[in-house]
């Protein structure tokens, strides 16, 4: 029996198959992202609007648990300001950037846990968890590898998909003793 091919169907799966591959959608990963212990939402938000300021937190929350500065480039409006900047930090998003190097060459293998997540109005709220090891230098202080434990607490606020603000406060106390530099 002679079978015979359908030259419209073939060119139809040969330029579908084109289109999937040169697109990349059909290979690429998805993005993983951390996810809140907890989750409180302002349930007068439009659906819409909740996702696009949760996704904008929690790519910027993956940043600090990652160091993965593209998570922050993401999240941050290229006129972000962080509004409780410790002396000497930059403005705009190269300062969460600096920043996150400088304590990663500390702490290398710090890692963030968002334990709760507050979404309401133009601002979320972020309870999050440091936790990781001092191996590197911190000033002129080395490690030896004891345990880095603290919290902080961020609010950040969000416009068109985007982290415009951010206010935040760490536990540096804490911070400062596990360093040793108290």
């Amino acid at each position: 029996m002679q079978q015979h091919s359908n030259p419209s169907r073939s060119r139809i799966a040969t330029l579908f198959f084109a289109l999937v591959l040169s697109s990349g959608a059909a290979f690429a990963a998805p993005e993983v992202l951390v996810t809140p212990g907890a989750l409180v939402v302002d349930k007068s938000l439009a659906p819409a609007q909740l996702k696009i300021m949760e996704t904008a937190a929690r790519r910027y929350d993956t940043f600090w648990n990652t160091g993965d500065e593209t998570f922050a480039r993401e999240a941050l409006a290229d006129n972000f300001i962080d509004k409780t900047p410790p002396a000497g930090r930059k403005q705009g998003p190269e300062g969460p950037l600096l920043a996150s190097r400088a304590f990663r060459g500390a702490v290398p293998d710090l890692r963030c846990e968002v334990e709760q997540m507050i979404i309401a109005g133009d601002r979320v709220v972020a309870h999050l968890h440091f936790r990781g090891h001092f191996t590197g230098t911190f000033g002129k202080i080395n490690g030896s590898g004891q345990t880095v434990d603290f919290i902080a607490t961020d609010i950040y606020q969000i416009e068109n998909g985007k982290i415009t603000a951010n206010w935040h406060i760490e536990d540096n106390l804490a911070l400062m003793k596990q360093l040793g530099a108290l």
